[in-house]
């Protein structure tokens, strides 16, 4: 019980520091991938993104396997030096997520933005999640690149209390108090060009599922992020 509190005050500690800050991580509606992942998550890591797999071992358990409210750990890139850390808000197949994560895509020219319930498909040769694409906005489909990971942080009880109450609670009041990130919220994944057309009436379509993978694991692809 008293481990569940101190990490309920350490996540309302979070939320009071990012709004009540003149700049940082959610000035005037900015928000950078770790603090807004480890807001809507309850898991309390700091620090920039790729460090969070080292610091999750004995911590928290970690695996090749997405569930709810864990967060996943992208390795760094040449352009994504920092690496980046999502939150799993749905686990629609085995090769088919939607996540919910802080300055990714580009939104009306601007970074730092959230997107909520966005696809992100897994690539990888053996289903372990290690090689995946993104929803890219600008392109309104998966980005033409493919991200490496690390892997799953799964939360302990504590942390499940946040998120459970959390990914939508959480997250929405935060974002809603800080204004102007609230509107660049979408409310689940955007049917658009090309690829995302095949889930443009619902994900719970295998012929639709399976194409989908087809498509995103192909190497020509267009590009994007």
């Amino acid at each position: 019980m008293l481990k569940r509190t101190k990490a309920l005050a350490g996540t309302f500690t979070v939320i009071a520091a990012l709004l009540l800050a003149p700049a940082g991580a959610a000035a005037d509606g900015y928000w950078q991938c770790v603090p807004f992942a480890r807001l809507i998550s309850g898991i309390q890591i700091w620090g920039d993104a790729w460090t969070w797999w080292k610091q999750a071992a004995g911590k928290y358990e970690t695996g090749a396997q997405p569930k709810f409210g864990a967060v996943l750990c992208f390795k760094p890139t040449a352009r994504m030096k920092l690496g980046h850390v999502a939150v799993v808000s749905q686990v629609l197949t085995d090769r088919v997520i939607q996540i919910t994560h802080a300055n990714w895509s580009e939104i009306g020219g601007t970074r730092g933005q959230v997107e909520k319930d966005v696809t992100l498909i897994d690539v990888s040769a053996n289903n372990d999640w290690s090689q995946v694409k993104v929803w890219y906005d600008p392109v309104r489909q998966l980005g033409g690149s493919v991200y490496a990971t690390h892997g799953f942080i799964y939360q302990d009880a504590s942390a499940r209390v946040v998120a459970d109450s959390g990914l939508n609670a959480a997250g929405n009041t935060a974002i809603a108090m800080a204004q102007s990130a609230a509107n660049q919220m979408a409310a689940a994944v955007r049917p658009g060009a090309g690829t995302m057309q095949i889930l443009s009436q619902a994900a719970d379509s295998t012929d639709r599922i399976a194409a989908l993978i087809a498509a995103a694991m192909q190497s020509d692809t267009k590009s994007g992020n």
